[in-house]
């Protein structure tokens, strides 16, 4: 690990691209691919009616996709998260509950879909004509639909187990073999789109098989059959890792659900009916679907270079990968722009023919739908700039901002105003918004990038080490804003002769990770709402959580070390299981928050009180996400003292008499 962070932060920024992006750019196209393989032979074997079917049902697939990678991607950064921990056997849990819950979740997809299949279509705007195609095609993929979801919750897990070539191979064998079948099953047999997904659900089995095969592979764990019991506080803790990727996919199923909607109702006062904009506008986004999975394959493979880098400060190196990145972004784009403008006739007939009006709007949905594709390049790397820097929620308002805040509204109030061309015109008008949002995020970010780091201050705990214990003691202590709790532990230390870990733990652990001592400061120990949105595609791991993981390492490397006192960072959770160590909470009321925040720290009332809301909030949010446990739950530690009944000075005496009778030589 050490190698490649000295790597990520050393070598030529071009090599680096090149070695993460590559992998990513290929996994999402053969990814994107799949979705469009079925369309391109229908097209050709059945008609344009049998590519619109293939929209109205591709919106759940999608619902299909976002569980299944909320679980996969939940139970990868589990699993991260555990290792890090040194808790294997908790690891284990995660991820056979992760598997388990897929396979219980695709069963109950697969009976609500033979079940309510019909009725299920009618939601996503299916019209009459379509209707028989989509039930053909849908009852048949249905059939499949599990087995993508457990095969997809692998992929993921694979890839955090350090087998991304494994999870590549899997997915595109699969990929492969849907392209070989397609063409006999529709052409050879004549089973028309019936043909296409059966097709499909053959392909997801064998990318199942391969990655049920793998199970036995595992490198970081061993799975028996007695770890597959479901436990639904480890199952919930999986979700919300998870839900980051949830949240994307289910935004794509609002807006295609909603478009196809409104191409039924507005399609069929229009001169090209319903049939038509629902199977071209599907084939549009299919198509632009390809130069989002490369732009955002380049953006991805430079995250871990852009995060590393950050962490360590260095901005030179942020900046020139970033500037990379948006160059090559905006080439593809360009490119991609110019064919949609210049050759739309061309593409659409890539899946089939059809009639002059299916033609005609082909090309006005292209042209206008895409007229903004050219900003691409800039506005998708964007978000994972500001993932990978670990900005959760300028990250998230540039994710959601597009599909859900700009394009739905769009999508009505121009739809509602103009018709069937207000809703191509929504797609510019999002592209346009989003991009104006980007660029002020990024331009904003590179002019004070480093700024805190100049300003900051020498992070430095100068305590005597004159140590008066006979045992080798820790003593955490966790404690409200403002309740001078930090004070409080300064002075146990000093009373002990013992070494006080607080900024010092900041400054040791920047010297074995490579971090700044500010980036880590910034980033520890506070959890904001958005925090789950901000994740490596690869790991699940945000920031924050690659923090965490360095940070327990090191907590109990100085448990094993030394005697000490350590603030905060869930440290009497980590050694909870440690024989010697004091677990000790400090508290007060509002009242005493206040009055030592506006003395103390300078502050005015009415920041104070919001401050205090604010930090411990964070504290209380990145508590119960590392350890599922509630911050303030008294059980968590051995004693609980209210610091404004006692004073700091009391209270630090209280916490050396509880150690005398035993400790003290």
């Amino acid at each position: 690990m050490e190698k490649e962070e000295n790597r990520l932060g050393t070598e030529k920024i071009g090599k680096l691209l090149l070695a993460f992006a590559i992998p990513c750019v290929i996994s999402m196209v053969v990814n994107s691919i799949y979705n469009m393989v079925d369309q391109i032979f229908i097209g050709w074997g059945v008609g344009y009616l049998g590519n619109g079917a293939t929209n109205i049902i591709f919106p759940l697939n999608m619902v299909c996709l976002a569980f299944a990678l909320m679980l996969g991607d939940g139970t990868s950064a589990f699993l991260s998260l555990k290792l890090g921990e040194k808790k294997k056997d908790e690891a284990k849990k995660g991820v056979a509950n992760g598997i388990l819950t897929s396979i219980i979740i695709a069963i109950i997809f697969f009976i609500a879909l033979i079940a309510f299949l019909p009725q299920i279509v009618n939601l996503f705007g299916c019209t009459d004509t379509l209707r028989p195609y989509a039930l053909d095609y849908g009852y048949a993929l249905t059939f499949g639909l599990p087995f993508m979801m457990i095969g997809i919750t692998l992929n993921s897990i694979i890839r955090a187990d350090g087998s991304p070539k494994y999870s590549m191979i899997s997915m595109v064998s699969g990929a492969v073999l849907n392209i070989i079948l397609d063409p006999i099953f529709i052409f050879v047999l004549h089973w028309g789109v019936k043909g296409a997904a059966i097709a499909t659900s053959i392909s997801q089995i064998l990318t199942f098989i391969l990655n049920i095969l793998y199970i036995r592979k595992f490198k970081s764990i061993d799975l028996k059959k007695e770890d597959f019991k479901l436990q639904i506080k480890t199952t919930l803790k999986v979700f919300s890792l998870g839900i980051s990727s949830f949240i994307t996919q289910m935004s794509y199923v609002v807006v295609m659900a909603l478009e196809n909607n409104l191409l039924n109702k507005l399609g069929a006062a229009s001169e090209y009916g319903s049939d038509i904009p629902i199977t071209v506008l599907g084939i549009v986004m299919k198509i632009s679907q390809i130069l989002n999975s490369i732009i955002l394959g380049i953006a991805v493979g430079s995250q871990p270079i852009i995060g590393y880098n950050y962490g360590a400060g260095n901005f030179d190196r942020v900046k020139s990968t970033l500037k990379r990145v948006l160059v090559i972004g905006t080439i593809v784009s360009t490119i991609a722009f110019i064919l949609f403008q210049t050759i739309p006739d061309k593409l659409i007939a890539i899946f089939g023919s059809g009639n002059e009006k299916y033609i005609e709007f082909a090309c006005i949905s292209f042209r206008t739908y895409l007229m903004f594709a050219i900003l691409y390049g800039i506005q998708i790397p964007a978000g994972i700039f500001f993932q990978a820097i670990g900005k959760s929620i300028k990250s998230a308002i540039l994710s959601l901002s597009r599909q859900i805040v700009i394009l739905v509204p769009a999508l009505i109030i121009l739809g509602t105003l103009f018709g069937i061309r207000g809703v191509l015109f929504a797609g510019p008008v999002a592209d346009g918004l989003s991009f104006i949002i980007a660029v002020t995020f990024i331009i904003f970010e590179l002019k004070n990038l480093g700024k805190q780091h100049i300003t900051s201050q020498t992070l430095v705990d100068d305590t005597s080490t004159d140590n008066i214990l006979s045992e080798q003691t820790v003593i955490t202590i966790s404690r409200e804003y403002g309740s001078g709790g930090r004070y409080v532990a300064r002075l146990v230390a000093d009373k002990l002769g013992i070494k006080f870990y607080d900024k010092d733990f900041i400054k040791r652990l920047s010297e074995e990770t490579g971090l700044t001592e500010e980036y880590i400061e910034e980033n520890e120990q506070k959890r904001a709402v958005f925090a789950n949105l901000e994740q490596d595609v690869n790991t699940g791991l945000s920031g924050k959580d690659e923090i965490f993981i360095k940070e327990t390492e090191l907590i109990q490397k100085i448990a094993e070390e030394e005697s000490c006192v350590i603030v905060g960072r869930c440290a009497d959770f980590i050694l909870k299981d440690n024989k010697n160590t004091l677990k000790v909470f400090i508290y007060n009321d509002d009242k005493g928050k206040i009055e030592r925040a506006t003395k103390f720290y300078g502050m005015n009332k009415d920041k104070a009180e919001k401050e205090i809301k604010k930090i411990d909030k964070q504290r209380a949010n990145h508590y119960k996400y590392y350890t599922g446990r509630d911050w303030k739950d008294y059980s968590n530690y051995d004693i609980c003292i209210n610091s404004d009944a006692l004073g700091v000075e009391k209270s630090a005496d209280l916490i050396c008499d509880l150690l005398k009778s035993k400790t003290i030589k």
